[in-house]
């Protein structure tokens, strides 16, 4: 908090949160708008101001004033997003920029003022870009300082060296932007930062608190902290451009090989390293393929070079594929190849292990199955993903090989079970589930778990918290899901058709089981039912069924379900 604070200067755009209104929203900013937030105005246009709007007015005064005013509702998402084009203006005409907030953006004037002939030079050079590239108007103010810069951008202002003390001192004490500050420095008679910046810092400090001893470093033009300039993110993507299209796999081969060791010097010079790379290869007649490439360590050159390959050597040989999944073979040579490093991180390297490398059968597996992928399409390699749900089938997701592993719905993985998972009982309901069941309903849509009228919370040794997939079936998980359930039917010991009611009442325990066509099967042991009802809110989508574990005298265990009066098996138990 010492030494003289560094020339700041200060770019400004008046009332920018009606232009951002305009530039996203449409809202004309040259009519009567005011910009509110809690019931007050924040900002106003210099229409709105001609009749008398103020900031700090209320939404009704305000109207009163201008009936004609147009109300946008403070939006600071809005303002910063529609901020961003103006920052990356000024960072084509100077590097090292701090946004201070949505519409005022700072630096350090040396620099420009070195290589654009002075301050004055470069201030207008910069606000005639902004306007040439935004179409947005600006004012820009130098002084020692963010906090005297951004004052003398109200008047587009250039302070001279060492004379921010004196600009400062005339200024009234609202400049602090300190309402509660600024009412009590009136009261005690301090009415210009030259006054307030003429008391003992001490006493300041012990009067009015670090806040207090804050403001009063700024109204003597010493600022508390130096910029905190936005380093612009280095352009690592590499392109090479053939004048002679490249149609053989083994040229390409060598153009991949040169590319990526590139890449990865151009990595290694800002101590990065790819984790996931973009591939891009254009034809001579515009066509195009791209696609992302993922690896769990670091990609080398030679990891680099091999997929690039891989990628082009299935593109050029034009060969379909099972199924037509890749595209097919280009009309013309490959004239430009780019790489995108899109995942990086800071490299630290992997911990080698004791014999090699780590991961390296990991490694092998993994270029084997990227070398497919790279012939027969992202979708030929998928592994299974597991999440939430009530039903096996529901639980899995397959996503392409290298993908983000996401569940498609949220969940932890299923509960521990101390019991069996079809217990060799008759129809006493086992732990770990409810007898007559609870109702299902899914949270993630809003909706609530409904216990049955007849049933009980589900318990597993203890009290144990709601699952967050109510009616799912204990674990362990079937060992083969069915893709098409197998219609079945179950009857009782009297040669009678087990039904289940509305109110999940079992009609008798079911004693033989038959599997489409095929001869019954006695039913050994069975657990039973685990209801759910989906989608109960849309008639079209609702689903009410009822699941139950059984196993047969054959010793194989069965999870089916029964909809509508109709059993079918969903999956197979090992």
């Amino acid at each position: 908090m010492s030494g003289a604070p560094a020339r700041t200067l200060l770019l400004w755009c008046p009332d920018w949160p009606v232009l951002a209104a305009e530039i996203v929203d449409g809202v004309p900013a040259t009519d009567p708008v005011v910009v509110l937030h809690a019931n007050r105005v924040v900002a106003c246009s210099e229409r709105a101001r001609a009749e008398g709007v103020r900031r700090g007015l209320r939404r009704r005064e305000a109207q009163g004033r201008c009936p004609q005013l147009t109300v946008v509702d403070h939006d600071p998402a809005r303002d910063a997003r529609a901020f961003e084009p103006v920052v990356a203006a000024v960072e084509e005409v100077v590097a090292g920029v701090e946004v201070i907030r949505p519409g005022a953006c700072a630096l350090a004037a040396r620099g420009p003022s070195r290589y654009l002939g002075g301050e004055e030079a470069a201030a207008e050079r910069i606000v005639e870009h902004v306007a040439q590239t935004c179409a947005v108007e600006s004012q820009v103010g130098i002084a020692d300082g963010v906090f005297a810069a951004g004052l003398a951008a109200r008047d587009g202002r250039i302070v001279p060296p060492g004379g921010t003390p004196e600009f400062l001192a005339g200024l009234p004490v609202e400049a602090l932007g300190r309402p509660t500050l600024t009412d009590l420095l009136r009261r005690l008679g301090v009415r210009t930062l030259g006054d307030f910046a003429a008391l003992p810092p001490g006493d300041v400090l012990a009067r009015f608190g670090f806040d207090g001893a804050l403001a009063h470093r700024l109204a003597a033009g010493r600022d508390h902290r130096p910029l905190a300039v936005r380093q612009p993110p280095a352009d690592l993507t590499v392109t090479a451009d053939h004048d002679e299209p490249i149609d053989r796999v083994d040229a390409a081969a060598f153009a991949a090989r040169t590319l990526a060791e590139q890449l990865h010097e151009r990595l290694a010079a800002h101590g990065l390293a790819c984790t996931r790379l973009g591939i891009e290869a254009v034809t001579a007649h515009g066509q195009e393929l791209h696609r992302v490439w993922r690896h769990d360590g670091l990609l080398t050159a030679a990891a680099i070079a091999d997929r690039v390959r891989w990628q082009l050597d299935g593109w050029l040989s034009g060969s379909n594929g099972r199924g037509g999944a890749r595209p097919a073979r280009p009309t013309a040579g490959i004239i430009r190849l780019r790489l995108v490093p899109d995942g990086v991180l800071a490299q630290a390297g992997l911990q080698p292990g004791l014999w090699g490398e780590t991961g390296e059968e990991r490694e092998r597996a993994h270029r084997a199955l990227s070398r497919v992928q790279g012939i027969l399409g992202p979708e030929a390699v998928v592994t299974a993903v597991l999440g939430g749900g009530r039903s096996p089938a529901d639980q899995v997701r397959l996503v392409p090989w290298g993908d983000e592993r996401l569940p498609a719905r949220p969940g932890p993985p299923p509960l521990p079970t101390v019991e069996p998972a079809v217990p060799p009982t008759g129809p006493t309901a086992p732990a770990g589930r409810t007898r007559a069941g609870a109702v299902a309903r899914p949270e993630s849509a809003g909706a609530v778990a409904r216990p049955a009228r007849n049933g009980g919370a589900a318990r597993s040794g203890g009290a144990i918290p709601v699952p967050p997939w109510p009616g799912r079936i204990p674990p362990p998980a079937p060992a083969v899901v069915l893709p098409t359930p197998l219609p079945a039917a179950v009857h009782d010991a009297a040669g009678e058709p087990v039904v289940v009611s509305a109110r999940l009442a079992v009609s008798a325990a079911p004693a033989r089981l038959t599997v489409g066509a095929g001869r019954p099967a006695e039913v050994a042991g069975w657990a039973g039912p685990w209801p759910v009802d989906e989608r109960w809110w849309a008639p079209a989508e609702a689903r009410r069924r009822a699941r139950f574990q059984v196993c047969l005298a054959d010793g194989a265990a069965l999870l089916l379900a029964v909809e509508g009066g109709q059993w079918l098996v969903e999956a197979i138990y090992d």
